[in-house]
C-alpha cells in the first residue's frame, strides 16, 4: 500500500548537506517526491510503500549529516500523486524565517586528505571546503542560505566546481563556499615595506620566513584577522605586547596537532576531544613546567589557551613552521576585530610587519571561542566562532525581543519563533568602535531572520553603553523598554539553558565582579531565590567600600585595605597590600572609608578574590579583568588552610556572609609565613563551604533543592568544583552553564528570557 507524506524539518538543516542526504535516503528506499529549502527550514514530500516511508522517517533522524541538527519534525499525510522520481527543488524565499543558520566549522578530514593529495585538483588549495566544513555564519548575507546570498557570490564557479555543486551525490552539492584554484579566492602577502608576494607557495614561504625571523604578521582567517608571531620567541612576544598595548593578558597559541599540544601542556582526553572537535575552540589547559612557550605568552598564569588549525590556510602555514604560533585577535586592545583588507591595512599598520591577505570577503566578524573543561564537559568562557549562532530553545512561548547584554564581554540576544539566538562575542563596550560593531551585528541578525522585536531589554546600570543605546532605540521606535537586574538576568540565563519552565523558583548563587543592585550599590556576591517573574535577595556578601568606584578594580591592594579596614585590622607594612600602597594614598583611602566620600558599597565576590590575592602578595595591580583571581586560582595547592566566613542575618532576615574572620586569619597566616598555595586553597574552600551552608539554610526554609550557578567567578574551576561537589553531597541538584558563558557573555540570554516572559505574562493578563 502506497502513501504520500509531507515533512517539515526545522533546525540546522540548511548549508549542512541536508537536502542531498534526503535525496540519498529517497533513492535508497525507492521513494518519489522532492525536497527543498525555504525560510522555515526544509520541506519534503515523499511517496511510496508505507514500510519504506517508515524506514525513511527513521533514517532521517538517525543518520543526520555531521553538522545537521533537527529541532522539530512534523509529518502530514497527502493525496497520492503517483510520483516515482525524486528531485531537489530550488530554494524558496519567504517573508517568515525560522531556519537556523549554521556556524563556521573547521576543515573536515575528507577535505584535509584532498589538501595533501598531489593527485587532487585542490592540492594545497587554502580554501578547500565541502558541505561538512568551512565558513557559514561569517559569509551569510541573507536566508535562504544559497551562494547568491553569501560573500562567495562574486566568485563564478568553474565547470568542474559547478558540476560538483549540482550533483546531489557529491560531497559538495550546494556547498555554498565551494571553490578551487581555478575559480576561487586566493592569498597573497603584503609587506609593510616592500612589494606584495603572489602565489600560494611563494606567499606561504614568505610569511613563514617572516615569522621565523621574529616579526609579526596579520593573518586573515574565517571571522577576522589574527596577529601572529612565534610563540617561543621572547623578543617577538615583547614586541607584540608593546605594539598591541597588552601588558599581561594571555595570548592564544595555535599548535600543529595534538602531539605538539601535549608537549606544551597537560591534555586530558576531554580536552583533546574539544581541541579536535569541528568547532576548534581555544581550550584553556595547564602548561607543563618545562613548556617550550615563551613566558611572554601568559605571564604569571599556569594556564594557556591552545587551539588547533581550523582552516586549510592554517594547516599549510603551520606545515612550514617548526614552532607554535601566537594567534590573537587582530585589533588594538579594546577595539573590534578587523575583517576587511583595507581596514586591516590601515588599522593594523602600527602592529604588524606584513599582512597575509585573501580576497574572500568576511560579512560577519566572529572571534575564536574560548572554553575550559569541567567534569568532562564544556565550560564556555567566550562563545563565538563554531558555536554562534546556534540557538537555545526557550522553555516557554516567547515573542521577539532584543536584549542588549552587558558592558564587558558583550553579546546580544534576539528571540524569534521560540528560540534565543545569542550573538557572537562583540567585546567590551568601552568605545565608539565596539558600539558600532554591536549596532551592525544586531541589525544583521534581525535582517537575517526578518525579526521585528516587540520590546528591548537591557541592564539597570545607567552608565552602560548598552543601556543608553536601548534607551535611545526605545525612544526612537516607541518599543517598550524592559530593564532587568544584572544578577536576575544571570540566573535566568541558567534557567533558560536548562529548559526550566519557571514554575518553581530556584536558589541562585551568582558571583561576579560588578552588577548594579536595586539599591544603587554594586552587587556581586549574591544568593537569590529566583524565577523568570521575580527574584529575592536571600543572602549576600557583606559590603565593603569600593574606593573611587570602578577605578579600584585595577588596584587590588585598595580592596585588600578595604577588607582590612572593615575587619578592624591595622594597616601595618608587614602585609603586602599595605606595603604596596603609597603612604599618601593610604591616608586618602582611610578618610574615604571613614566618611564614605567617593566610595560605593560593594558585595562583589570578584573584589573579595582581588583583596585576598593582594593580601597574600599575588597581585597588587592588574592590567586585565580578573587577573588577580586567575593567578590566585592557579596558585591554590592541594593542602588547604582551614578558614571560614561568618554567617549572620540582617535586619530584613537575609543572610550576610561576613569575610572579616577569614581576612583576620589570612593576615595572621601571611605574617606567619604560611605557604601561599595553602592559603589560596583554604580561601577557595571557605567560600564554597559558606555558600553550601547558606543553601542548606534556604532549603530548610522551604526553597527547594535546586541550585543554579552563574557569574564570572564561576570561570574559576577550583571554586566551581568544590561548590558543585559539596552541594551534591548535601543532596542538591546543581545547574551549571554549559551552552553559554557564566560571565557577562551569557547575560543577554537571561535578559532576553526575562523580557520575553514579561511580554508573555502581560499578554495573558
Amino acid at each position: 500500500m502506497s502513501e504520500r507524506w509531507r515533512l517539515h524539518v526545522q533546525g540546522i538543516v540548511q548549508g549542512v548537506g541536508f537536502r542531498p542526504f534526503v535525496y540519498g535516503l529517497a533513492l535508497r528506499y525507492e521513494l518519489g517526491g522532492h525536497v527543498g529549502n525555504n525560510g522555515d527550514g526544509v520541506f519534503i514530500e515523499v511517496e511510496g510503500a508505507a514500510a519504506a516511508l517508515q524506514q525513511f522517517h527513521a533514517a532521517l533522524t538517525a543518520e543526520l549529516p555531521p553538522l545537521a541538527h533537527i529541532d522539530a519534525l512534523t509529518v502530514t499525510a497527502l493525496p497520492l500523486l503517483h510520483e516515482t522520481e525524486f528531485s531537489i527543488r530550488a530554494s524558496q524565499s519567504s517573508d517568515r524565517v525560522s531556519a537556523h543558520i549554521p556556524a563556521d566549522v573547521g576543515v573536515c578530514d575528507a577535505c584535509l586528505r584532498e589538501l595533501y593529495d598531489p593527485a587532487d585538483r585542490r592540492y594545497r588549495y587554502p580554501f578547500i571546503n565541502c558541505t561538512h566544513c568551512g565558513p557559514r555564519f561569517t559569509i551569510i548575507q541573507a536566508i535562504p542560505y544559497d551562494r547568491a546570498s553569501t560573500t562567495m557570490s562574486t566568485f563564478p564557479m568553474c565547470p568542474e566546481c559547478a558540476a560538483e555543486y549540482h550533483d546531489p551525490l557529491s560531497r559538495r552539492f550546494h556547498a555554498q563556499p565551494v571553490a578551487c584554484p581555478v575559480c576561487g579566492p586566493r592569498i597573497w602577502l603584503q609587506a609593510k615595506h616592500g612589494d606584495s608576494v603572489r602565489g600560494t607557495e611563494a606567499t606561504l614561504t614568505a610569511v613563514s620566513e617572516l615569522l621565523r625571523a621574529g616579526q609579526i604578521a596579520a593573518i586573515k582567517g574565517l571571522g577576522g584577522f589574527h596577529l601572529a608571531c612565534d610563540a617561543t620567541n621572547d623578543a617577538a612576544l615583547a614586541l607584540l605586547r608593546e605594539r598591541k598595548g597588552r601588558v599581561d593578558k594571555p595570548f592564544a597559541v595555535m599548535v600543529r596537532d595534538l602531539e605538539m599540544a601535549r608537549h606544551i601542556a597537560h591534555i586530558s582526553d576531554e580536552e583533546a576531544a574539544l581541541l579536535v572537535s569541528r568547532q576548534r575552540p581555544i581550550v584553556l589547559v595547564k602548561q607543563h613546567a618545562d613548556s617550550p612557550l615563551s613566558a611572554g605568552v601568559a605571564p604569571g598564569n599556569p594556564y594557556v589557551g591552545l587551539l588547533l588549525p581550523y582552516t586549510p590556510l592554517h594547516y599549510l602555514l603551520l606545515d612550514a613552521l617548526p614552532d607554535p604560533l601566537v594567534m590573537t585577535s587582530g585589533n588594538l586592545s579594546g577595539e573590534p576585530i578587523a575583517i576587511d583588507n583595507a581596514e586591516a591595512l590601515d588599522r593594523l599598520a602600527p602592529l604588524v610587519d606584513a599582512w597575509l591577505l585573501h580576497d574572500r570577503p568576511i560579512h560577519t566578524p566572529c572571534d575564536d571561542s574560548v572554553l575550559r573543561v569541567f567534569e568532562g564537559g564544556e565550560l564556555p568562557i567566550r562563545r563565538s566562532r563554531g558555536y554562534t549562532p546556534f540557538a537555545i530553545k526557550l522553555p516557554f512561548a516567547a515573542e521577539s525581543v532584543l536584549a542588549t547584554g552587558g558592558e564587558l564581554k558583550n553579546t546580544f540576544c534576539l528571540t524569534h519563533e521560540g528560540y534565543a539566538f545569542l550573538s557572537q562575542h562583540i567585546g567590551d563596550m568601552e568605545n565608539f568602535e565596539t558600539l558600532t560593531a554591536f549596532e551592525r551585528a544586531q541589525a544583521h541578525l534581525r535582517e537575517l531572520y526578518r525579526a521585528e522585536p516587540r520590546a528591548l531589554v537591557c541592564d539597570l546600570h545607567p552608565n552602560y553603553l548598552t543601556t543608553q543605546w536601548a534607551q535611545r532605540a526605545a525612544a526612537q521606535t516607541g518599543l517598550p523598554l524592559i530593564q532587568v537586574q544584572h544578577h536576575h538576568a544571570h540566573m535566568a540565563a541558567v534557567l533558560a539553558e536548562h529548559g526550566h519552565d519557571g514554575a518553581q523558583p530556584v536558589i541562585g548563587v551568582c558571583l561576579d565582579g560588578t552588577g548594579y543592585g536595586t539599591d544603587g550599590t554594586i552587587w556581586g556576591g549574591e544568593v537569590l531565590i529566583a524565577d523568570y517573574a521575580d527574584f529575592r535577595r536571600a543572602a549576600y556578601l557583606k559590603p565593603v567600600p569600593l574606593p573611587g568606584g570602578d577605578a579600584a578594580v585595577k588596584f587590588p591592594y585598595r580592596m585588600a585595605l578595604a577588607q582590612l579596614w572593615a575587619a578592624g585590622i591595622e594597616w601595618n607594612d608587614d602585609v603586602p597590600p599595605v606595603a604596596a600602597c603609597p603612604p599618601a594614598e593610604r591616608q586618602i583611602l582611610r578618610r574615604q572609608f571613614e566618611t564614605g566620600f567617593q566610595t560605593v558599597p560593594t558585595s562583589s565576590m570578584g573584589r573579595l578574590f582581588d583583596a585576598v590575592a593582594a593580601l597574600i602578595g599575588v597581585r597588587q595591580r592588574v592590567t586585565y579583568e580578573a587577573q588577580a583571581a586567575i593567578e590566585l586560582e592557579g596558585l591554590a595547592g592541594d593542602d588547604a588552610q582551614p578558614y571560614a566566613l561568618a554567617i549572620v542575618a540582617d535586619a530584613g532576615g537575609a543572610l550576610v556572609l561576613d569575610p572579616a574572620p577569614l581576612i583576620t586569619q589570612i593576615a595572621a597566616d601571611v605574617r606567619a609565613g604560611v605557604p601561599v598555595s595553602r592559603i589560596a586553597a583554604g580561601f577557595h574552600s571557605a567560600v564554597a563551604e559558606a555558600l553550601i551552608a547558606v543553601c542548606d539554610h534556604l532549603r530548610a526554609d522551604g526553597h527547594g533543592s535546586t541550585v543554579a550557578l552563574s557569574g564570572g567567578v564561576f570561570q574559576n574551576v577550583r571554586l566551581l568544583d568544590a561548590l558543585v561537589r559539596g552541594l551534591r553531597e548535601h543532596g542538591f541538584t546543581v545547574l551549571v552553564q554549559r551552552q553559554v558563558p557564566s560571565n557577562d557573555g551569557g547575560l543577554a540570554l537571561g535578559q532576553a528570557a526575562l523580557g520575553a516572559w514579561r511580554l508573555q505574562q502581560n499578554r495573558l493578563k
